[in-house]
């Protein structure tokens, strides 16, 4: 992810936090971005308010959100698989690696389970940044598991770093998400996000010496 990024694939571990959702409002709106297969999480498409559901049972699920960070098991048995198929590219130990430096960066893995099951159902990467522009809340990645899709689970992610960015004396909440996919697009904008800026980039080539 997307709220998430999509760049090529691109510490300790403190106390776990978590904090109790409960079940999302009926309000009709674009479903969460997806985990599906390689695709990145802002590049599958959200449902249209107006569509069927992709699965039997969309009913809103109550959520549990915590974070955690390296050296807790979680984050290999829960986090890795999330992460890796939105970055496919990332072997395990490069998620590892990657953990354990962004973590150390500032870099926080939110991870949304089910409170019935136990089940990690999708996670948000998520970081402060202080800017020439002021500070704001970073949304690396956010990704929802398939079987979850319409469950309002990115919903629930998105309002929980909306929270922490006020708590933090954010005054924006950013994401990138590729310029072609407008499905992903209009679960941003139902949030009231808004286009406000092109991201540029390209490739390094390894330094030669």
């Amino acid at each position: 992810m997307d709220l998430t990024r999509t760049d090529p694939e691109p510490a300790d571990s403190g106390p776990t936090a978590s904090v109790r959702v409960g079940p999302e409002p009926a309000e009709p709106v674009p479903a969460d971005p997806v985990l599906a297969g390689a695709a990145p999480v802002d590049s599958v498409p959200a449902e249209p308010a107006d569509s069927e559901p992709a699965f039997a049972d969309p009913a809103p699920v109550d959520l549990v959100l915590v974070d955690l960070g390296p050296g807790d098991p979680r984050m290999a048995a829960d986090v890795a698989p999330l992460i890796r198929a939105l970055r496919p590219r990332l072997s395990a130990d490069a998620f590892t690696a990657f953990a354990e430096e962004g973590h150390a960066q500032g870099l926080r893995f939110t991870v949304a389970y089910d409170a019935a099951t136990g089940r990690a159902l999708g996670a948000a990467t998520h970081r402060v940044l202080a800017t020439s522009r002021g500070r704001l809340l970073f949304v690396d990645d956010l990704v929802t598991a398939a079987e979850s899709r319409g469950r309002g689970v990115g919903a629930r992610l998105m309002a929980e770093l909306e929270r922490r960015g006020r708590a933090e004396g954010c005054a924006r909440l950013e994401l990138d998400s590729g310029t072609t996919n407008v499905d992903a697009h209009r679960f941003y904008h139902a949030r009231r996000l808004t286009v406000a800026a092109f991201h540029f980039g390209r490739e390094l080539e390894p330094d030669p010496g």
